[in-house]
């Protein structure tokens, strides 16, 4: 998994228009354009929006207790007051996610 082929994975990103390297490349995503970093870490990757005003990070991981078989998506911001539309959009996110990673996997 790459920043090449983000848009494969999730819906929510509409197109990974430019591409440095397997690590960083820019995309449009439902909100907006953005520069997206991927970090290998142990047991997965993370991928984050640096640019994004609310720093938005997520993370998908697998091999952990309790269920070491299964993947894991984590979505993160750093802003504590949001708007109920950018929330549920961020829930819409790890949504299509799960939904691109069963259709893979």
């Amino acid at each position: 998994m790459t920043v090449a082929n983000l848009d494969k994975w999730c819906a929510t990103i509409e197109e990974v228009y430019e591409v440095h390297d397997d690590n960083s490349g820019r995309a449009y995503t439902i909100w907006g354009d953005f520069l997206i970093k991927r970090q290998l870490i142990v047991g997965g990757v993370r991928f984050s929006l640096p640019e994004c005003p609310n720093m938005m990070a997520w993370t998908l991981t697998t091999g952990y207790d309790p269920a070491p078989e299964d993947i894991v998506i984590h979505c993160t911001i750093a802003r504590k007051d949001q708007d109920e539309d950018f929330v549920e959009s961020l829930y819409d996110f790890v949504d299509d996610w799960k939904a691109g990673l069963e259709k893979d996997f």
